[in-house]
């Protein structure tokens, strides 16, 4: 499998052969790899490791300071990203440089086209269609509708799973921290609270997928699909997940023909030369007031339509994606983690005593729920059996039982 080494250089990759190989193995192999001796190696899943300044600081993330720690036991695996600190410089390998010119082999026409960036429609996506478990979606566009009047953008996570032929189904939609603007989406992500979605969505036999954000009625009345900001937060995502079928999903208001409003869903991917873009450094990320939202500016000139230019038109980054919708297994009535109104503990007793003549595995068949118990119930540890319980619609062990419907009882 691969693992994403993020530091101070930027993300690097590391080849790993065993997924079950322990801390230790893993900093010989980053020493052997990346050429930083495993003494001066700190590593955690933790990115606020890349803010210490002191090696005071260092010493506060201890969740791989135990050489002996297998990585498997920290829920990593293909495309995790692990935070490096490391003291001193080093030397990172670059590209062979061919000498070109008079001092060498000479530069064809062809060999100057072929070294330029060109920026083309990518006419077929990876993603064959993408289907919303229609409660899930419901649950996300009412929030947006009802409760933001889509005054401030909203976005989150989408989990569900990818078929061999392309074909994505969204089964739970997970709403991460985050604050919404008219204009921007600042996401503040909590990696501790992603490990257990993660974990969660392994048990249910599902995995992250896509993205999904809203458009305010503002940005709905400018002539873009989406803004240069939002193509580079929807890019960087899209690098992170290391899915080719990755899909961002876009909701927004249209007027209907009778003159009200309709809440629409649209989807897309990114092209992979915008994905392999941004992995590069192409895109300029200072965004001036002035700059318009519907060119992305790029650090060197890429040649579109035969011009060398330094603006792209979005546009040419999208490729659209066919929606579909589905009933999936998971129901989507618990209330929602970081809104608004913080979840009371009461909402469990609410939400049990709703279904009270069906299972106990068919009531607890919510992703909010489960991820309230592995955060309020100290669970964290349990919630994949529990997930897997679900999945399966198997008893769950009487002991869980107990223990949810004793702390619903007392709230």
């Amino acid at each position: 499998m691969i693992l994403r080494i993020r530091s101070r250089d930027g993300l690097e990759r590391v080849s790993v052969d065993d997924p079950h190989i322990t801390v230790a193995q893993l900093q010989s192999l980053i020493q052997d790899q990346l050429r930083i001796p495993t003494h001066n190696q700190t590593l955690s899943t933790d990115q606020k490791l890349l803010l210490a300044k002191t090696p005071s600081d260092l010493l506060q993330f201890t969740d791989m300071s135990n050489p002996s720690t297998q990585l498997s036991s920290l829920n990593l695996s293909h495309g995790s990203i692990v935070f490096l600190a490391y003291e001193g410089e080093r030397t990172i390998v670059g590209p062979t440089v061919q000498p070109a010119g008079s001092f060498g082999r000479k530069m064809t026409m062809d060999d100057l086209i072929a070294k330029q960036m060109r920026v083309t429609r990518q006419e077929t996506s990876h993603c064959e269609s993408v289907s919303f478990d229609r409660d899930c979606a419901s649950a996300f566009q009412h929030y947006v509708n009802e409760t933001l009047a889509f005054a401030v953008k909203r976005g989150g996570f989408m989990y569900g799973t990818v078929a061999d032929d392309g074909r994505v189904e969204v089964n739970f939609i997970y709403e991460l921290p985050q604050q919404g603007t008219e204009e921007n989406l600042l996401l503040f992500r909590d990696p501790q609270e992603e490990r257990l979605v993660d974990a969660i969505a392994m048990g249910l036999g599902m995995r992250r997928v896509g993205f999904i954000f809203t458009l305010t009625i503002q940005q709905d009345k400018k002539d873009y699909t989406l803004s240069n900001r939002e193509v580079l937060q929807v890019a960087e995502l899209h690098a992170e997940s290391g899915l080719k079928e990755w899909v961002t999903a876009v909701v927004k208001l249209e007027v209907n023909e009778d003159g009200g409003a309709d809440v629409h869903f649209e989807a897309f991917q990114m092209s992979d030369m915008c994905i392999r873009l941004f992995k590069e450094g192409w895109f300029e990320t200072e965004i001036g007031e002035d700059d318009d939202p519907k060119l992305s500016k790029m650090k060197k000139d890429v040649v579109v339509g035969g011009k060398d230019v330094r603006e792209v038109d979005n546009d040419f980054f999208l490729i659209v994606v066919k929606i579909l919708d589905h009933q999936g297994p998971l129901s989507s009535t618990f209330p929602i983690e970081n809104r608004i109104n913080q979840v009371p503990m009461r909402s469990l007793k609410i939400h049990l005593d709703r279904a009270k003549s069906s299972p106990f595995v068919k009531r607890i068949s919510d992703f909010h729920l489960l991820l309230f118990l592995a955060e309020s119930l100290g669970l964290s540890n349990d919630i994949a059996g529990l997930a897997e319980c679900v999945q399966t619609q198997t008893a769950v062990p009487e002991g869980y039982q107990l223990i949810i419907e004793s702390m619903a009882n007392t709230s």
